[in-house]
């Protein structure tokens, strides 16, 4: 929402684009799209992992256990990934006026980094083959 926002009221248009304003800006628009139904699959996968730990929950055992961690692991590594570019397509679209402090638009990318960090996304690719090729469970921890 900030980078439409930032984008529509002053990011200058590129000069070779042959628009007067930045959200005129095929490539701009493009982007935008792009990213909403980045987000919108962000959201979809959210939902069927937190519908997969409800299940967990209500019926507790291996099997619903193993499937909500694999649906949190499934949404982990999208929502990286999404959280990441998005926060790059800001500073890419909104141009270099993003980058002045006034704005504190890298607050963006430091939460998302934040939250990335934490659990890494590397480990979770390794359990999700693990668990489609071989089928063997996630690992048990006190957080999953």
């Amino acid at each position: 929402d900030e980078t439409v926002s930032f984008v529509r009221t002053k990011s200058r248009a590129w000069i070779d684009s042959g628009v007067d304003h930045a959200w005129q800006d095929p490539y701009t628009i493009q982007a935008v799209g792009d990213l909403r139904l980045r987000a919108n699959a962000a959201e979809a996968v959210l939902e069927k992992a937190g519908l997969a730990v409800d299940r967990a929950v209500a019926n507790p055992n291996e099997k619903t256990v193993a499937q909500a961690q694999i649906a949190v692991a499934e949404s982990k590594i999208l929502t990286t990934e999404i959280a990441i570019n998005a926060t790059n397509k800001l500073f890419e679209l909104a141009g270099t006026r993003s980058t002045l402090a006034e704005h504190n638009l890298d607050r963006h990318w430091r939460n998302a980094r934040t939250h990335t960090l934490h659990d890494p996304v590397r480990w979770k690719y390794a359990i999700l083959g693990n668990y489609y090729l071989n089928d063997v469970n996630p690992p048990l921890h006190a957080w999953s």
